[in-house]
């Protein structure tokens, strides 16, 4: 720190604290612009400016015909409140402090002229002009500063009228201190008030906007950890198979090699290894969210086999049991595909029908699944509901888990309204990993990886 700000920092410790906040609130030139954004929101612009006008006018006159001060004394003094009207439209504070000024340089000015002339009394120490150009000033800075900062300015605005009114006093004239000083209080209550509000409202606006982020956010999670329980089967079944292939391995070769015998090993025990991972980070999923492992699928319990499309007829039954007319169709040639390919088709499926049990009440249903050189189309179909539906109690996991499902495999998803006033959801479901860039020189088909020429149902992308 140099010396002068030592010095200063010195000089201000000595200062009654007070003070210092008076200072830091009201010594400033701090811009604070009204917010603007087309013309609705520019009208108390515009209402401000004619205002300003109005005051300028009005007080030249009175300061010239009733004060009888010379043009250019006049007009100096009857602009300084137009100006500052004008001026806290961008700087409240400086407004303010040009407008209480601008007042005590014509009460000083008048002071000595009151009483001279057979005139009606004149009004002091506010002109008309002055005290409406402090009240707008005044209810400017309120809805733009602290409520402290507001009480200061209003504080010092009574302090100002008292000392001239009420200590120095004058010949006869007709007063504006009681009237001013209430009115100045009453519009620093409503501007409080209003700034109260808005700043309440903008608080509101922000914790919703973060209240729906953070439910999103959580919603993903949620479903995601139930997808990566589910997928714990799939993987466990693999590292088992491992885990016995490499076991049995030895038994199938005469005469096996100890570095063979010595590598089979390894890759059993790193299989087991594997295994007990998963088992928990599994127990740790289940244990954060105990309610995700209740039996949805027919009753099946937790700890049984993921579905695949073997069981699909079996839900299709147990839709229709609900009350939901529903048709399949099976385009292709059905082979058996990756289980977590097979495991997601069936949950965008039971997660599909679920929703027209929900959201369309009295309509009909159409699953169609293609097998395709390389993976599943799964399309599920409802026309339009004959009723509206009843609010539903979902957590809002349905299209997003599903989109998750496909983005897993490389895939995508799209849902939307039909023609007919119906719902489609379509996925594409890739067998393998998608292959980046470009084919043969020929542009793959979005979200799965299939060369776009080759793929056999580009049409319903």
């Amino acid at each position: 720190m140099t010396d002068t700000g030592t010095r200063q920092a010195e000089r201000l410790d000595h200062v009654p604290r007070w003070l210092r906040t008076l200072h830091d609130d009201l010594w400033t030139l701090r811009a604070d612009p009204l917010p603007a954004s087309g013309w609705p929101r520019r009208l108390p612009h515009g209402v401000l400016c004619v205002a300003a006008v109005g005051i300028t006018i009005g007080g030249v006159a009175q300061l010239q015909h009733d004060g009888h001060l010379g043009a250019g004394l006049a007009s100096l003094l009857g602009l300084a409140p137009g100006a500052a009207v004008l001026l806290a439209m961008w700087r409240p504070v400086p407004a303010w402090w040009l407008s209480t000024g601008a007042m005590l340089v014509a009460a000083v000015t008048l002071h000595g002229r009151l009483g001279t002339t057979p005139v009606v009394l004149f009004t002091w120490p506010w002109t008309v002009a002055g005290m409406i150009a402090q009240l707008l000033v005044l209810l400017l800075l309120t809805l733009r500063v602290r409520a402290r900062a507001a009480a200061e300015a209003l504080g010092l605005t009574v302090l100002v009228t008292w000392l001239l009114d009420g200590v120095w006093g004058a010949p006869p004239h007709q007063s504006t201190s009681l009237i001013t000083v209430v009115l100045a209080t009453v519009v620093v209550a409503l501007g409080t008030a209003l700034r109260g509000r808005r700043v309440a409202r903008a608080e509101l606006n922000r914790q919703t906007t973060l209240t729906a982020e953070e439910r999103a956010r959580r919603t993903l999670l949620e479903e995601r950890s139930r997808i990566a329980r589910e997928l714990h089967d799939v993987v466990a079944h693999h590292m088992s198979v491992i885990s016995i292939q490499a076991q049995v391995a030895p038994h199938l070769v005469e005469n096996p090699s100890d570095e063979l015998r010595e590598n089979l090993e390894g890759i059993r025990h790193n299989a087991l290894e594997a295994l007990t991972e998963l088992r928990r980070v599994l127990g740790v999923l289940r244990s954060e969210s105990p309610d995700a492992d209740a039996p949805d699928d027919g009753g099946a319990g937790p700890h049984s086999p993921q579905p695949t499309l073997d069981r699909l007829d079996a839900l299709v039954e147990n839709t229709r049991a609900a009350g939901l007319t529903v048709t399949t169709r099976i385009n292709g040639e059905r082979r058996p595909m990756q289980s977590g390919v097979e495991l997601s088709a069936y949950r965008i499926v039971q997660e599909a029908l679920s929703n027209v049990l929900r959201h369309a009440p009295g309509a009909t249903a159409h699953v169609e699944i293609e097998y395709i050189p390389y993976g599943l189309l799964v399309s599920v179909a409802n026309s339009r509901p004959d009723r509206p539906a009843s609010p539903s109690p979902g957590a809002g996991h349905g299209l997003l888990g599903m989109r998750e499902r496909a983005a897993m495999l490389g895939g995508s998803l799209t849902a939307g309204p039909g023609a007919d006033g119906g719902y489609r959801v379509f996925a594409e479901l890739p067998a393998t990993a998608p292959v980046a860039g470009l084919v043969a020189g020929r542009t793959q088909h979005p979200g799965t990886g299939v060369p776009r020429a080759l793929h056999p149902k580009d049409d319903r992308a």
